[in-house]
C-alpha cells in the first residue's frame, strides 16, 4: 500500500528496482583491482593498493550542462554519460592523478528503467576508456521538478598519485613547448551559445563538412585523455583542460603568473563545426576562443627536448606554441596569439 501510495505521487519504486536491474552488467565492465562494494551498498569502497608510499588522493565533480537538451532532442542518451566522467577525469589528469573512481547524480522526472540503463551505459564506457570503476551513484526520481523526459547528469570522481609526482607549474620556464591534444568536437562547454546559435535549426540537418547531421556533430562525446597522458606523464610539466572559458581561462592556470603562452594561430587545427559555429553565429574570433576549446581539447607545457617523444606516443598530439616571459601591457590574459 505503501508503494501505492507513493507510486500515485510520480515515484515508481519499481522502475527504481528494474532500473538497477538493468544497469548491473554496464557497471561490471568498469570492475578494477581495489574495488570492494557491490551494486546497492549504500556507499562505495576502494583499496588504494599497497605499493603507494606516499598517496595522494585528488578529487573533482562535474556535470553535463545544457548540452543535456541535444540529447533530449535527439533521443539520444548512450553517450551523454562519457561527458560526464570526461568533465571529471581529464580535471583531475591536470595534477598527473591516475583516476581510480567515480560516482553519479541522475535526477529525472520520472523513472523509465530503459532510459535510466542507456545513460548509465555511457558513464559506464567512459569509466572503462579512463580505467576508472563506477562503484557507486544516486538516481533521484523528482516528480513535478523535472518536466517528464528529461533529467540532469553529474558525477564525481577520485585520483591517487604519488605526493612527488604531482604536476606543479613551478616547473615551467620561458622557453618551455605547449602541445596540443586535438578535441573531438564541441565537447561539453559553451552549449547555451550553441543552442543560440543553432534555434531554429533541425538537427538532423546533414551538413557536408561535418559528413553528419547537426544533432550528431555535436552529441559527439568528449574525448578522454587518461590513457595517452599517463603513458607519458614523466614527460609532462603541466597541463590545462580547454573547457568553459576556452583558451583565455584554462590556459593560464598552468602557467606562473610571470610567464604567457604564445600560440601559433597557423598551427592551430580548428575544427569545422568551430568555423559553422562562428559563421552561422556571427560570433568575433575572440570570444570563440573564449568560450570553446575550437579543436584543443587539452594543452601539455613540456620541455623542448621531449617534443618529439610526445608527438610519437600520442597520434593527437601537435606543436601549438611556446611559453613566453610577459613583456607587454596586452600579455596580462596570460595568452598571445602570434
Amino acid at each position: 500500500m505503501i508503494n501505492s501510495a507513493y507510486k500515485k505521487s510520480g515515484v515508481d519504486v519499481q522502475a527504481g528496482y528494474e532500473s538497477v536491474r538493468l544497469i548491473r552488467e554496464h557497471v561490471a565492465r568498469t570492475k578494477i583491482p581495489g574495488v570492494m562494494s557491490e551494486l546497492g551498498d549504500f556507499a562505495g569502497a576502494f583499496k588504494i593498493a599497497n605499493d603507494y608510499k606516499n598517496p595522494v588522493l585528488i578529487s573533482g565533480t562535474d556535470g553535463v550542462g545544457t548540452k543535456l537538451k541535444i540529447a533530449f532532442a535527439m533521443n539520444k542518451h548512450n553517450t551523454i554519460g562519457i561527458d560526464c566522467v570526461a568533465m571529471c577525469v581529464n580535471d583531475i589528469l591536470c595534477n598527473g592523478a591516475k583516476p581510480i573512481f567515480f560516482l553519479d547524480y541522475l535526477a529525472l522526472g520520472k523513472n523509465y528503467p530503459e532510459l535510466v540503463a542507456e545513460i548509465v551505459s555511457g558513464v559506464c564506457e567512459g569509466c572503462v576508456q579512463a580505467e576508472c570503476a563506477l562503484i557507486g551513484g544516486e538516481t533521484a526520481e523528482m516528480p513535478g521538478f523535472y518536466p517528464d523526459g528529461e533529467y540532469d547528469l553529474a558525477g564525481f570522481a577520485v585520483g591517487i598519485a604519488e605526493q612527488e609526482d604531482l604536476l606543479e607549474i613551478s616547473r615551467v620556464k620561458s622557453g618551455d613547448a605547449i602541445i596540443a591534444l586535438a578535441s573531438s568536437g564541441v565537447h561539453s562547454n559553451g552549449f547555451s551559445l550553441v543552442r543560440k546559435i543553432v534555434e531554429g535549426r533541425t538537427l538532423d540537418w546533414h551538413i557536408q563538412e561535418f559528413g553528419k547531421t547537426l544533432g550528431e556533430e555535436l552529441l559527439i562525446p568528449t574525448r578522454i585523455y587518461v590513457r595517452e597522458v599517463l603513458r607519458n606523464i614523466k614527460l609532462v610539466k603541466s597541463m590545462a583542460h580547454i573547457t568553459g572559458g576556452g583558451f583565455y581561462e584554462n590556459i593560464p592556470r598552468c602557467l606562473p603568473k610571470n610567464l604567457v603562452a604564445k600560440i601559433e594561430r597557423s598551427r592551430l587545427r580548428i575544427l569545422p563545426v568551430f568555423e559553422f559555429l562562428q559563421r552561422e553565429g556571427k560570433v568575433d574570433a575572440s570570444e570563440m576562443f573564449g568560450v570553446f576549446n575550437m579543436g584543443v581539447g587539452m594543452v601539455l607545457v613540456v620541455s623542448p627536448e621531449n617534443v618529439d617523444e610526445i608527438l610519437r606516443n600520442i597520434p593527437a598530439a601537435y606543436l601549438l606554441g611556446e611559453v613566453s616571459e610577459r613583456e607587454r601591457e596586452n600579455e596580462s590574459e596570460g595568452v598571445v596569439f602570434c
